[in-house]
């Protein structure tokens, strides 16, 4: 029964192979990328790829042969897990689709079988109808030896080795690589396969496309090789590349090469630029994500069209450099340039990304200088939000839409407080940008104010009241510097008396005897009586006031004329403030007309206006009154004998 099974499966398996009731277009190309701008980053899509067609017709069954079958239809065929113990079947099995079969696509995953059987069954499809053939995760056994290889008399096209293991420690190099270098199909890929090194064609090669992404390939690549002069592709992504030099040695003799990917290598330009010996039929080239700095500009291509240097180390693009006169798109994102490069040694740019560098404040005439530039990306950098960068913002709206992103990509960075404002809604005052302007009208606002400020200090007689602040400061420190141990001022009168000598007469006849006589009687501190000799008159008065409980103020026409009058004034209300208690007591003897009251009596002007004052009545009739209101406004008990003087100590 297990024979009989094993037969009806071989059977069917070479039913589905032949069924011709299925009807399929093949397109007869070698191969067709994914893209043609060949995006960073190296991707899959960037490797030609095996066509696998019907992938809707996926089945999957196991049988003796103990191969797994992916997928099975007329023109493609997708096999998994082969082994030493199945790969002979596989090689019978092959055998018998010929020329005239309809099978073009062969992949097998999963191989791990030794060298000799690997190059008879690779052998077998090369004499077979298959036209692309892919081999994914191979593992490679025995012993590597020379093999006398026949490429004659096949339909490849297209052969794809990835992730080749060799488990083989000593074996020549040139066995294993001499097979790959001299086969005569039009595309060869060997990718995440360590390799290290790959020989030259042994004659002119039929090679069109190679590549080499993700081995370890150096320098020494097909320098000095003259037989890869069909090559129009060339993909050596993540290797060890080092010399940009010998990258360009290594292309002299591919007349027709036009794409080369140089991209995630270890690239740096070491001295030898000078010496560059590019071929002249190179389109675009891809030295992204490499080493490579501003002197990469003395090596390149003369006749590039697309040239891609994003993530590298250019500080920035050097003046006089060879004239690139075709190229017209360039991609030097993810640097660190600090501004935009003029276009003199690129006539014919058309597309330019700048994005994600180190621009605070792009150059304004850009595109006065590249005005043949129709798309420049600009976004993700830095920006100062400055005056500088209004004339960028304006050259966008007068660009008609050439910058790429606009605006989201376009942000803020500097200052911190507009950090993550768009650059459209960004905008400053003509004042604030204009230098000249500025400080012309900061010029009459000074003059404008110095000239309030002057105004003011006149009318309200500051100075003088700078010279009282002054006076009274000197008078307390020589107090607490000459007698330290009686800094707290202990009180010796009911009140200082305040007056205009010419009023002398109503307080010597009136005032002084009606307070200080009888039961109950009052201190007075007199200037004419109490002023210590000696003492400067400000000193006297401040030290009257600061010994009395209270301070009179005989207000009359008389008074607000007298200098002594404000001085007494001013340093009483200074007290009022300083020391937060209600020490001044208001006579008014004759009323005061507004008009001869000075201006730097406001604050007698004040004083009059919110604090009740006592008026001197003509009627005799209400004086008793008058002098009951003003004992009841002065009565304190002093801690000190009466009858010292102001500056008297013990």
């Amino acid at each position: 029964m297990r024979d009989l099974q094993n037969f009806f499966v071989y059977e069917c398996l070479f039913v589905l192979t032949f069924w011709n009731n299925i009807s399929l277009s093949v397109e007869d190309e070698l191969f067709t990328p994914v893209s043609n701008n060949f995006p960073e980053g190296g991707s899959e899509k960037n490797i030609m790829s095996l066509p696998l067609l019907y992938n809707h017709h996926h089945q999957q069954s196991k049988a003796d042969y103990n191969w797994v079958v992916i997928e099975n239809t007329t023109e493609s065929l997708s096999l998994s897990q082969i082994t030493n113990s199945n790969v002979k079947k596989l090689i019978t099995l092959l055998s018998d689709f010929g020329k005239g079969s309809r099978l073009q696509n062969l992949t097998l995953t999963n191989v791990s079988v030794d060298w000799n059987i690997f190059l008879e069954l690779l052998q077998t499809i090369w004499q077979s109808s298959i036209e692309y053939f892919n081999i994914n995760n191979f593992t490679q056994l025995s012993n590597i030896e020379k093999y006398n290889f026949r490429y004659s008399g096949t339909s490849m096209k297209a052969l794809a080795l990835k992730n080749i293991l060799v488990t083989d420690l000593y074996f020549s190099q040139d066995d294993l690589y001499r097979i790959l270098a001299d086969m005569n199909i039009e595309a060869l890929t060997v990718a995440g396969s360590e390799m290290i090194h790959m020989l030259c064609p042994s004659s002119n090669s039929p090679f069109r496309y190679l590549n080499f992404i993700n081995n370890d390939l150096t320098d020494l690549l097909f320098q000095n090789c003259d037989t890869l002069i069909q090559l129009e592709i060339f993909i050596l992504q993540k290797n060890k590349f080092e010399s940009l030099s010998k990258v360009s040695s290594m292309t002299r003799y591919m007349k027709s090469l036009r794409y080369l990917d140089m991209s995630s290598n270890l690239l740096r330009t070491d001295g030898a630029e000078e010496h560059c010996q590019w071929t002249e039929s190179l389109k675009e080239l891809d030295l992204s994500s490499n080493q490579l700095t501003e002197s990469v500009f003395r090596c390149l291509p003369v006749n590039v069209n697309k040239l891609d240097l994003h993530n590298n180390q250019i500080s920035s693009v050097p003046q006089g450099i060879a004239e690139l006169k075709s190229l017209k798109e360039l991609n030097l994102a993810s640097n660190r340039l600090a501004d935009l490069p003029g276009c003199g040694g690129f006539s014919a740019l058309e597309i330019l990304n700048m994005e994600m560098n180190s621009i605070l404040t792009p150059s304004a005439d850009f595109f006065e200088s590249c005005q043949r530039v129709r798309e420049l990306e600009a976004g993700h950098n830095p920006f100062k939000c400055s005056c500088e960068l209004q004339a960028f913002v304006r050259l966008e709206r007068q660009s008609g839409g050439k910058l790429s992103g606009w605006p989201e990509a376009y942000v803020c960075e500097y200052p911190e407080d507009l950090k993550g404002t768009q650059l459209k809604d960004f905008h400053l005052t003509e004042l604030a940008c204009n230098t000249t302007l500025l400080l012309v009208t900061a010029l009459l606002l000074t003059l404008v104010l110095v000239g309030v400020v002057a105004f003011l200090c006149i009318y309200l007689d500051v100075p003088w009241y700078v010279r009282m602040l002054w006076q009274w400061t000197q008078t307390k420190r020589r107090a607490w510097h000459e007698c330290p141990e009686e800094r707290e001022t202990v009180l010796q009168f009911h009140a200082f008396i305040s007056y205009s000598e010419r009023d002398s007469v109503w307080v010597k006849t009136e005032l002084i005897p009606n307070l200080e006589k009888g039961e109950g009687s009052v201190q007075l501190c007199q200037h004419e009586r109490n002023f210590v000799p000696g003492k400067s008159i400000v000193e006297n008065i401040i030290n009257c006031i600061d010994k009395s409980y209270k301070s009179i103020f005989v207000l009359s026409p008389n008074f607000v004329q007298s200098e002594w009058c404000h001085y007494e004034l001013y340093f009483a209300h200074h007290k009022l403030f300083s020391e937060n208690c209600n020490s001044l007591i208001l006579i008014l003897l004759e009323p005061i007309p507004p008009y001869i009251i000075p201006a730097r009596y406001h604050k007698l002007k004040a004083l009059m206006a919110k604090r009740t004052y006592l008026e001197w009545p003509k009627e005799r009739s209400k004086r008793a009154l008058f002098w009951a209101n003003l004992r009841a406004a002065i009565n304190i008990n002093l801690p000190v004998a009466e009858g010292q003087r102001c500056g008297e100590r013990d």
